[in-house]
C-alpha cells in the first residue's frame, strides 16, 4: 500500500569541543494537503490546496500522468492551489517542501486518487468555430450538452486569452449557453484562445465535467458598417478607411416586422441564394411573399438581412423592403464576398430598436448591463476556498 511520505531535515554544525549557549530553533513547518493524501474517491470540483503551517513552501510539484498540473502560490506563499478542478478517476502524485527561516525542512509526498463521475457534461458547440477568422465583434458562444445548475463554477472554468489582453465578462443566455464579449471590439488581427477546464467541475448534483476543451481563432482585419435609413446610405470602412459606399432601402416600416431594426447588428452567417417567406402570412394573404434571394447577409434573428435586390429605383431614394436592407446586386456582391461573421453593422433612422437577444445583438447593452449576466459578477468566498 503506498503511503504519504514526511521528511524532516535538519543540519547541525558541531565544531571541536567547544560548549555554546543553547539556542532554540524553530519547530519544522507543517504541510497540509487536500485531498488528503491516499484518498481513492476525492472531490474534483474544489482542486487541490498544499498548505504550510509554520513556513513557506519552497517547492510544489504536481503531476498527472506524467504531466504538470498548472496552479499558484498565494502572496504569502504558503497556500499552493491548483488553477482548475482535479479529473475525475485519475491519480496525482504530490511533491511539497516547506522551510522556515533557520529551521528544518519538511518534504511532504503522497498520492491521490480522484471518484469517477456517474454522469458528465462536455462542451457541444462554439461560435467562433476552432481557426475561423471573424470580425471584431465576434462574441464567443458556448454551448453545453446538458443544463448547468451551477453556473459560476462552470463560469470559474472558462479561460480566453488574447494576444491583446482586454477586459471582457461572460454572460448567461440559457441554461446550457453561456456567452463572452470584450467591453470593446477586439483589437484587429490577433489570435484568441478559448479553454474550458471542464473536467471536474461541478455543474450540479452527480453532474460533472468530462474532458476540458480548446479552441483558437483569429480576428481579422477591422470592417464596421454603417447604415442610416432616413438618408438611404450604407458606408462600410474597413481599418478606419471607407472602402465602399452603397445606396439601399430599409424597411417600409407599415408594420413592425417590416420596420429594420436600429442598433449594433454583427453579420452571423450568409447564404446564396436564401428562401425568404413573409412571417406569419399564409400564400394568398395580403403582403404574401417568398422568393429566392441571393448573396444575402444575416445580421439579426428576426429576419434582417443585408442582400441584393435589383429594385435600383428605390435604392438611396425610398425604403420599401420587408425588413431587410437591400442593395445593388453588384455591391451586395461585393459585401457578401467580403464579409466575416462578427463584422459590425450599425443602423440608424428608424423607430425600432434591435433587442439585445435578437440574434447577436450583445452588443446593444451597456457593459455593466452586460456583466449583471454573469453568475459571478463579484469574486465569492469559494473563489479562494481552503479547507
Amino acid at each position: 500500500m503506498r503511503r504519504a511520505v514526511v521528511i524532516v531535515v535538519a543540519f547541525l554544525l558541531v565544531c571541536g569541543c567547544a560548549s555554546f549557549p543553547a539556542e532554540t530553533s524553530p519547530a519544522a513547518p507543517v504541510v497540509r494537503v487536500w485531498p488528503p493524501f491516499d484518498a481513492k474517491r476525492a472531490r474534483t470540483d474544489r482542486g487541490l490546496v498544499i498548505k504550510a503551517q509554520g513556513g513557506t513552501l519552497a517547492q510544489v510539484t504536481v503531476r498527472e500522468r506524467g504531466e504538470p498540473v498548472p496552479g499558484a502560490l498565494d502572496r504569502s506563499r504558503s497556500v499552493w492551489r491548483s488553477d482548475w478542478a482535479l479529473k475525475p478517476a485519475a491519480e496525482y502524485t504530490v511533491s511539497a517542501t516547506a522551510t522556515v527561516a533557520g529551521g528544518p525542512a519538511t518534504v511532504t509526498l503522497g498520492r491521490i486518487r480522484t471518484r469517477a463521475a456517474r454522469r458528465t457534461f462536455q462542451v457541444a458547440a462554439t461560435a467562433p468555430l476552432p481557426g475561423e477568422t471573424v470580425g471584431t465583434g465576434m462574441p464567443i458562444i458556448i454551448d453545453f450538452d446538458t443544463p448547468v445548475e451551477d453556473r459560476a463554477a462552470v463560469e470559474r472554468a472558462l479561460e480566453v486569452t488574447a494576444e491583446h489582453p482586454a477586459e471582457g465578462a461572460w454572460r448567461w443566455t440559457s441554461d446550457t449557453r453561456v456567452v463572452y464579449r470584450p467591453r470593446e471590439f477586439w483589437a484587429p488581427r490577433q489570435q484568441v484562445t478559448v479553454t474550458a477546464h471542464l473536467a471536474g467541475v461541478r455543474a450540479a448534483s452527480g453532474l460533472v465535467g468530462a474532458v476540458d476543451s480548446t479552441f483558437v481563432f483569429t480576428v481579422g482585419r477591422s470592417q464596421t458598417s454603417t447604415i442610416d435609413a432616413r438618408t438611404h446610405q450604407m458606408v462600410v470602412r474597413r481599418d478606419d478607411r471607407i472602402v465602399q459606399r452603397m445606396a439601399i432601402s430599409a424597411g417600409m416600416a407599415t408594420t413592425p416586422e417590416y420596420t429594420t431594426t436600429s442598433g449594433i447588428h454583427l453579420t452571423m452567417d450568409k447564404g446564396h441564394p436564401v428562401r425568404m417567406v413573409s412571417p406569419g402570412r399564409s400564400e394568398g394573404d395580403p403582403g404574401f411573399y417568398d422568393m429566392m434571394i441571393e448573396h444575402a447577409v444575416r445580421i439579426s434573428d428576426s429576419g434582417e438581412y443585408v442582400h441584393a435586390k435589383d429594385n435600383l429605383w428605390a435604392q438611396g431614394r425610398q425604403n420599401v423592403s420587408h425588413g431587410c436592407i437591400n442593395s445593388r446586386p453588384d455591391q451586395a456582391e461585393w459585401f457578401y464576398t467580403t464579409t466575416l461573421r462578427g463584422d459590425p453593422v450599425v443602423i440608424t433612422g428608424t423607430n425600432r430598436t434591435l433587442e439585445w437577444d435578437n440574434g447577436w445583438g450583445f452588443w446593444q447593452l451597456p457593459w455593466e448591463k452586460w456583466r449583471q449576466g454573469s453568475a459571478r459578477p463579484k469574486k465569492r468566498a469559494a473563489d479562494t476556498w481552503v479547507p
